[in-house]
């Protein structure tokens, strides 16, 4: 509950200072792609200049997306490899339990045939 509304007290204001940006920015802006001939580029773009802002922060949340989780690929390593090591220990218990339980009316059987 608390993490929710943390965010909704963050993602509220800068929703609308994005849309605030948005607004202000409708002029077209030409991205020239061309370092050569900048007056006459072969490669221009013309779009308003809030969609290179908002453009730019997509790509930032996508990247810093991507380095965070190539960063933590170790740990998500370690974790695969401990879950299946569980899971192999959690299989032996599982193994010897069942033994067990096969063995114990076998052995009180025994016990009762010998205690006569």
């Amino acid at each position: 509950m608390f993490r929710r509304i943390l965010s909704l007290l963050i993602g509220f204001p800068l929703g609308i200072i994005l849309v605030a940006i948005a607004v202000s920015n409708r002029q077209p802006v030409d991205l020239i792609l061309d370092p050569f001939r900048p007056e006459t580029p072969a490669l221009s773009i013309e779009l308003p200049f809030y969609i290179y802002l908002l453009a730019a922060l997509v790509l930032g949340v996508v990247l810093g997306g991507i380095a965070t989780w190539m960063g933590q690929s170790r740990w998500r390593q370690t974790a695969r490899s401990q879950g299946r090591r569980a899971a192999r220990w959690q299989a032996e218990a599982d193994r010897l339990a069942r033994e067990r339980e096969t063995e114990a009316p076998a052995a009180s059987g025994q016990l009762a045939i010998s205690g006569r």
